[in-house]
C-alpha cells in the first residue's frame, strides 16, 4: 500500500530517506515510519511527496482516485489507513501486555518455588517439618 509504494518509489527516483525528508521538510525518522507503516502523513504533505515524486497522490496510495481529488477525499483515505495501523497497533499492544503478564507470573511462581523449596530443604524434609510441627 502506501508505505510500500514509497518506498519503491523514492528509490526509482534515486532519493535517500534522508533526501526525501529534506525535500518534504520533515526528518528522515518520519520517512522510515511511513515506509515501515507506523505512520501516515497528512493530505498537505502527501502532496508534496507526489511532487517531489513526480507521481500522482492516486498512484503513491495504491488506489484509484478520480482526477478531482479534494483534500478532503485524500483526508478520508489517509484517515482510514490510519484507522488500519491503529487496530494493528493495538492488537500488537495487547500482544505484549500478555506475555508480559504471563512472564511475570512465570517469574512470581519461580521466586515462590525457591523461597518453599528453600525453606523446605534448610528445615530438612517435609516429613520431619510435619512432625515438627505436631509435636510442638
Amino acid at each position: 500500500m502506501f508505505n510500500e509504494n514509497l518506498k519503491i518509489l523514492r528509490k526509482s527516483k534515486g532519493f535517500t530517506q534522508e533526501e526525501l525528508a529534506i525535500k518534504v521538510n520533515v526528518v528522515r525518522q518520519t520517512v522510515s515510519k511511513w515506509e515501515k507503516g507506523l505512520s501516515v502523513p497528512d493530505a498537505e504533505v502527501l502532496q508534496k511527496i507526489a511532487d517531489v515524486l513526480d507521481v500522482g497522490v492516486d498512484e503513491l496510495l495504491g488506489a484509484e482516485i478520480k482526477q478531482e481529488n479534494s483534500k478532503n477525499e485524500i483526508a478520508e483515505q489517509l484517515a482510514r489507513i490510519n484507522e488500519q495501523m491503529a487496530v494493528k497497533n493495538r492488537r500488537w499492544g495487547i500482544f505484549w501486555k500478555v506475555v508480559g503478564i504471563v512472564l511475570l507470573i512465570s517469574i512470581i511462581w519461580n521466586v515462590l518455588g525457591a523461597i518453599l523449596f528453600s525453606t523446605v530443604t534448610s528445615s530438612g524434609t517435609v516429613q520431619e517439618c510435619v512432625e515438627e510441627t505436631v509435636i510442638e
